[in-house]
Order: C-alpha cells, then structure tokens, then sequence
C-alpha cells in the first residue's frame, strides 16, 4: 500500500478487529535478517528453523497466536529489494503463498507493505 504508513495500517487493523504486527524494514537489509524481523514481528517459537520452507510453515500455523486475523506490516520492504533483490522476491513469495493459504479459518494472514 503506497503512501501509507505503519501507524496508519496498524490503526486500520486495529480498528476492524485484527491484530498488527511490524516489521522494521531498516533491519531487513538480507535474507537472514528479514527472516528474524518476520519472526520476532510474529513471536515466532524458538524451533523456528530460519529458512524459507520454515517461514511458510510458521506462517501457515499461527497456533501460539490468538485466533483472528493477524496482519503482518512490512515496513520499508524496499530496502532489502535493494539489496537482494532475489532474496525480496523469494520473501514475498513465501509470505504471499501463506497469506493465501492462511486466507480463511480460526487464524488468518494478512500482508502489508507500506513506506515506512
């Protein structure tokens, strides 16, 4: 969502009953640091295996989370499409794949990009 902020996207799910969780895209700079930044963003288990097939499976679980929708917020995204742009591509792709797995049920996913 161009133009809009973290604040503002965490207001809009707050306001329709969903809870927000911010990525900082400033500490995403590589592969390795935008999958801990997704994972402390959604208190990822310990067990979290910091790869991609982990993160799709974390994603598509959710189970340490309450039910509802959970809207993941990426701020800043940009940076690491900088600067591994086959590493943004493969991220979104898992985080993508999840959301639509994770597109109905007790626990669902959404995806945010805003500028920061």
């Amino acid at each position: 969502m161009t133009g809009e902020t973290a604040q503002a996207a965490a207001d809009a799910a707050f306001a329709r009953g969903a809870y927000p969780h911010r990525v900082d895209g400033a500490r995403a700079l590589d592969k390795l640091s935008a999958l801990d930044a997704i994972g402390e963003a959604l208190s990822f288990p310990s067990y979290f295996g910091r790869n991609l097939d982990a993160l799709y499976d974390m994603l598509t679980d959710l189970s340490w989370l309450p039910t509802g929708e959970h809207v993941l917020i990426w701020a800043g995204s940009d940076g690491l499409k900088a600067a591994e742009p086959k590493a943004y591509l493969a991220v979104r792709s898992v985080l993508s794949d999840a959301q639509r797995a994770m597109g109905s049920g007790e626990r669902r996913l959404t995806l945010v990009l805003v500028d920061a």
